[in-house]
């Protein structure tokens, strides 16, 4: 059976008590969030600016990979605002009506978060263009030459969308935006901060080499990290005969290799890609859609899930031709890359790449 990305360790996970932890590590505002230094900063202005003039904050964007803190960001911001926040998303919002329904029962300077903004239909996003500029969304009323688009005011509201393929966003939409703000993949060092205050609000004991241990594994992702933590945790509930209530480092090594995450933070899903490159195809190069089938996957699966990864730390590259595995990808499982690798790699492009 074809794995799903939310059965994945490291993928987001369902509304469950799992959720409910996740909800709890949250930081409530911007002096408990932790990294996006920067951006932070930015944000503490745009919003104190707006707290002084009494007036609601500007539209804000927040792009950036799964797990880095959008959400967490939206949320504070309602918090900093003292303003009640709504949450949807692009998907959920399947015609205009149901845009418009949301924003003529918003109140005056409430937070609307869409979330996945860029998989909005195309009658609701030049619905949005409006209600963004000029707060007021035309209803219509009627049908064909006797329809007549009554307009309607619209309360002062703050709209955070949230994408991380902003690519997507048409410039329109992506203009109406006051502030724009991109996250970064987190370091070591920081994923390290995250474990510690996670650890201190579940009440865990845990050594600085398994904090260390868990944050290199956790590929620069706070919501990686935290759930790797809770696994170690788990493992170590089960698995400890002594006294001691604290991780060790023994505890999150043996934790994380039971759970198929190795030392660079690839997984189950992450290691079959590179395999399947490398035995069945010698490194490439192979189009996605025939990789995804070698691995049993969704060739969506592959592309948005483990793809990202591997390419962003240098085990997979994406070439004219299809996908290959480099030299790095070669040695990770095990097997040395021929001496001709990358020779004739970017000149024909491929049907299915």
């Amino acid at each position: 059976m074809s794995e799903k990305p939310e059965d994945r360790l490291v993928a987001p996970a369902g509304k469950s008590e799992e959720s409910s932890i996740e909800s709890a590590l949250r930081p409530k505002d911007l002096s408990e969030f932790i990294g996006q230094e920067r951006v932070r900063q930015q944000i503490d202005v745009l919003l104190s600016a707006a707290r002084h003039r009494k007036t609601s904050a500007d539209h804000i964007l927040l792009s950036g990979p799964p797990g880095l803190g959008k959400t967490t960001l939206a949320l504070i911001l309602a918090s900093e605002m003292d303003t009640p926040i709504r949450i949807t998303s692009g998907p959920a919002i399947t015609h205009a009506g149901d845009l418009a329904a949301i924003l003529s029962s918003l109140m005056e300077g409430e937070i609307l978060f869409l979330d996945e903004i860029h998989r909005l239909p195309r009658p609701a996003e030049e619905l949005l263009y409006l209600a963004m500029e000029d707060f007021r969304v035309d209803v219509v009323v009627g049908k064909g030459p006797g329809a007549t688009a009554i307009p309607l005011q619209l309360p002062h509201f703050t709209l955070v969308g949230a994408t991380t393929r902003a690519g997507l966003l048409p410039s329109p939409l992506r203009d109406r935006f006051g502030f724009t703000a991109h996250l970064d993949f987190y370091n070591e060092e920081e994923i390290a901060r995250v474990l510690e205050r996670s650890a201190g609000l579940l009440n865990l004991s845990i050594e600085v080499a398994a904090i260390a241990e868990i944050a290199g594994r956790s590929r620069g992702t706070p919501r990686i990290a935290n759930r790797l933590l809770r696994r170690v945790r788990d493992y170590a509930q089960v698995t400890q005969v002594r006294g001691s209530v604290g991780l060790s480092h023994e505890d999150a090594k043996a934790a994380l290799e039971m759970y198929e995450v190795d030392e660079m933070g690839l997984d189950r899903l992450d290691r079959a890609v590179l395999l399947a490159l490398v035995e069945r195809f010698n490194g490439g190069p192979v189009g996605l859609s025939t990789l995804a089938i070698a691995v049993g996957e969704e060739t969506e699966t592959v592309e948005s899930v483990a793809e990202p990864f591997l390419v962003r730390n240098g085990f997979m590259a994406r070439t004219p031709r299809g996908r290959i595995a480099t030299p790095q990808g070669w040695r990770h499982v095990g097997h040395e890359p021929p001496t001709s690798l990358g020779a004739t790699l970017f000149d024909t492009p491929a049907s299915d790449a």
